[in-house]
């Protein structure tokens, strides 16, 4: 019997992936949730305690296990034979300038993030023997590590895992083995590659200049930043001059400046940033810089439309994390379906890499064929053993059955309480999709302002989400699209912004997530109890962590979070802590 495992082997966002002998995916998750390191810069995706106990759990003791990354075979050898010749040494890269090249990123930097992937694809499986040995003791074997390439990765994720069994895919991120986007077609399941685009331009890497540019870090994965003030900035049409100096269209084609025109238009950018924009950001940039990387895309778009058309479009890669831009892109191609993964950075890879090994054993499989898009609720499950030993000491804790906390739930956030809420498995992605989520009343004007100031502490000008009971989209929202992993924003319906203003962005957008029961039956049974009390059926969505943390992991973390935040309420599966007693159910 054959296991097959997938690491994302990039030096940001690693993650993993199970798929098991009939292509199920049993598991998947990112790094950063296990560590609570946001982001897990360059730390391993398989460290051997976690897969001691992630194989021990979902693999048969005797079976294989075929490991997978997410780089391909030539990507590797580059990097070896580039590290022989000491190019990627310390020294040498301390030695190198740093000054900006025509990539967009410093040039120092820019090798180092090649170092760095070179390490990670070097150790890759390591951790998983040494977990296989301790969970298992030699009863079962690794069959083989294979690489493949890393925009094939994403391609098969966003591909197979989409509703579609004919869509096109576009790939859009920072850098692949050979440039930084590449275009897909899936003809009954069958992945074939359209185009792969070479040389060292990048959109992605455009966006994250324009993120340090705008006062905020790339490095930290801030770019969503950018996302969030645009709406607040002007267009400014000196400021645009000068971002269009940095590429150009050409037909369908994407061209970027040479190295000299890139400092030159970076220098004279930084001479007009307003001395408050490391504080604050610099609110017209971000404006016309998603402005900006919206003329790149629709190119890219273009050219994926004209090379390989059809109805459905997949788009993958980190770009596609832009859901401002997503909302809008079947309004400005000739697309009329669009899926873009739940995880289509970096993370998503392990699932991609999964399943190309899976495919490569089995020349005839063309993915899962279910008609749905894969669901994100992958990751792993919460004990709630932490709460049965508090409940002795602590009175304002109840076990109260999911019925029971789901009303208890739904009457304290429409009394203006804020909830954590934890069910179920956790949402592979970086979007909290109601399994690791803190929720809120959309209707008061100042929820947003209170969750920030009470748990979330981050920027003012950042949005939250709303959750909606799908079938009640229409009614709220202009052009309405199923949304279901928080991919893309919409424009409110005028008439009902009113009605929920802590989720409506300046612009009247709200970044959506279309939650049914099929999907979700918790969260649908929450959302519909609010609805009952309320007339509304949507909640405030943001994902249960503070600032600077990633999406919690135990229940421990919600525990914590509960007594030194504002939290009036957890819910953990069918326990309920609250910090008013009075809001507790009685038995």
């Amino acid at each position: 019997m054959r296991y097959y495992l997938g690491l994302a082997t990039t030096f940001h966002d690693p993650a993993l992936a199970l798929i098991g002998p009939d292509g199920e995916i049993l598991f998947a998750e990112a790094t950063e949730r296990f560590l609570q390191y946001k982001r897990a810069p360059n730390c391993e995706p398989d460290s051997a305690p976690r897969m001691a106990s992630l194989l021990a759990h979902y693999l048969p003791a005797g079976a294989e296990l075929v490991v997978a990354t997410s780089w391909g075979p030539d990507f590797s050898g580059f990097l070896a034979q580039s590290a022989a010749a000491g190019a990627f040494g310390l020294e040498a890269l301390a030695a190198h300038p740093p000054g900006l090249n025509r990539s967009l990123v410093p040039e120092r930097a820019e090798r180092t993030f090649i170092a760095e992937l070179g390490v990670a694809q070097a150790r890759a499986g390591y951790g998983t023997l040494l977990g296989l040995d301790r969970a298992h003791g030699g009863a079962s074997r690794i069959a083989g590590l294979r690489r493949f390439p890393h925009h094939l990765t994403h391609a098969a994720f966003g591909l197979w895992g989409s509703p579609f069994r004919d869509a096109t895919c576009l790939v859009v991120d920072g850098m692949g083995e050979t440039g930084a986007s590449a275009i897909y077609r899936m003809a009954e399941g069958r992945i074939a590659e359209v185009k792969r685009h070479r040389g060292r331009e990048s959109l992605g890497f455009f966006f994250g200049l324009v993120t340090d540019l705008a006062g905020f870090d790339q490095t930290k994965g801030e770019e969503w930043k950018i996302m969030g003030l645009a709406p607040y900035g002007r267009p400014d049409p000196a400021l645009m001059a000068l971002l269009r100096r940095l590429y150009r269209i050409e037909g369908d084609r994407l061209r970027f400046a040479d190295a000299a025109t890139v400092q030159a238009v970076v220098a004279e950018i930084l001479a007009r940033r307003p001395a408050d924009a490391l504080d604050l950001g610099w609110a017209d940039l971000a404006r016309c810089g998603q402005d900006a990387f919206a003329e790149m895309m629709d190119a890219l778009v273009a050219q994926a439309e004209a090379l390989a058309p059809g109805e459905n479009l997949v788009v993958t890669g980190g770009c596609a994390l832009n859901s401002s831009y997503n909302g809008r892109l079947l309004g400005r191609s000739g697309f009329r379906a669009l899926h873009v993964p739940s995880a289509p950075a970096d993370d998503g890879n392990a699932v991609g890499a999964a399943w190309l090994a899976f495919a490569e054993d089995r020349p005839d499989w063309r993915g899962p064929a279910t008609g749905t898009a894969v669901t994100p609720y992958l990751g792993s499950t919460v004990s709630t053993e932490p709460l049965e030993r508090m409940v002795g000491a602590e009175p304002r804790l109840r076990r109260l059955g999911h019925d029971g906390v789901t009303q208890a739930a739904a009457e304290i956030l429409a009394a203006g309480g804020l909830v954590g809420w934890v069910q179920g498995r956790a949402e592979f992605g970086p979007r909290a999709l109601g399994n690791r989520s803190i929720l809120a009343d959309p209707r008061p004007a100042d929820a947003k302002a209170v969750l920030n100031a009470k748990v979330k502490y981050r920027e003012a000008f950042r949005p939250f989400a709303p959750s909606i009971l799908a079938q009640a989209g229409p009614g709220w929202f202009e052009d309405y699209q199923d949304s279901p992993y928080m991919e893309r924003t919409l424009v409110w319906r005028e008439a009902v912004r009113g009605r929920v203003p802590a989720v409506v962005h300046e612009d009247g957008t709200g970044r959506l997530q279309s939650v049914t029961r099929e999907r979700n039956p918790a969260y649908a049974a929450l959302i519909e109890a609010f609805a009952a009390r309320t007339g509304v059926p949507i909640l405030l969505n943001t994902s249960f962590n503070v600032m600077g943390k990633p999406i919690l992991h135990t229940a421990e973390d919600a525990i914590l979070m509960f007594y030194t935040t504002g939290l009036d309420a957890i819910v953990v599966e069918d326990w309920l802590l609250v910090k008013d007693p009075a809001a507790l159910l009685r038995d």
